[in-house]
């Protein structure tokens, strides 16, 4: 009798909320494996940035520096979309508890407002978007989410960074950013031209490797 009204009717309450659980962990992994990649990547380059420092490389340092900024910033725009899976994880959860005295799905203005959020986050946004389109058919919601949602604005990203990268540059450098920033008057040597060189596609390979990680 249970699978044939599966068949006529679809999954019980009970058993969408528990796919909506699994997708929510599932999202869960997601976000950790991007912050694990990019606790590698920045660690890097935060190792780089001293060394571009060291060797008086400021105009370099700076400009992995903001990298770092920017990566850090999305790190914990990573670590907040988290907390609120977890939040719906714990809005479902009473739900389950409703459905055993209504014997159906509630709606939930707080499940709205972390999914319209979340949505905004290109690792998780189809995923949310499938999820809250079955939420609103479910009766959680009362209407789609709005579709003209978008990711902050990267300009604005880019002004905050460079407010912060004079701070970032001092604690990487333990304090010695002015002594790095000695302009060097004398013609380079081969040896000092190759180890540029280097440098650059060393800088460049960091910057590219964040880069990913962030627009992904």
């Amino acid at each position: 009798m249970q699978t044939i009204n599966r068949l006529l009717y679809g999954p019980t309450p009970e058993e969408r909320v528990r796919q909506w659980q699994t997708k929510l962990r599932q999202e869960q992994r997601v976000l950790d494996r991007e912050m694990r990649q990019l606790d590698t990547a920045t660690n890097k380059a935060r190792a780089t940035v001293k060394q571009l420092a060291g060797k008086g490389d400021v105009k370099s340092a700076r400009i992995l520096a903001k990298e770092v900024v920017r990566s850090d910033k999305q790190k914990d725009r990573l670590s907040v979309s988290k907390a609120r899976l977890g939040s719906i994880n714990n809005q479902l959860m009473q739900q389950m508890a409703m459905i055993k005295v209504t014997g159906s799905l509630q709606k939930s203005t707080e499940i709205m407002k972390l999914s319209n959020a979340l949505i905004k986050l290109p690792q998780i946004s189809q995923t949310m978007r499938e999820m809250s389109m079955e939420m609103t058919k479910a009766g959680i919601m009362e209407e789609m989410l709005d579709d003209t949602l978008e990711m902050e604005d990267d300009e604005e990203l880019e002004e905050e960074a460079d407010e912060e990268v004079d701070k970032v540059l001092f604690d990487l450098t333990n304090g010695k950013l002015g002594q790095a920033g000695t302009v060097q008057t004398e013609v380079p040597s081969a040896q000092e031209q190759v180890d540029e060189e280097e440098t650059e596609r060393a800088l460049e390979q960091y910057r590219q490797q964040l880069n990913g990680l962030l627009s992904g």
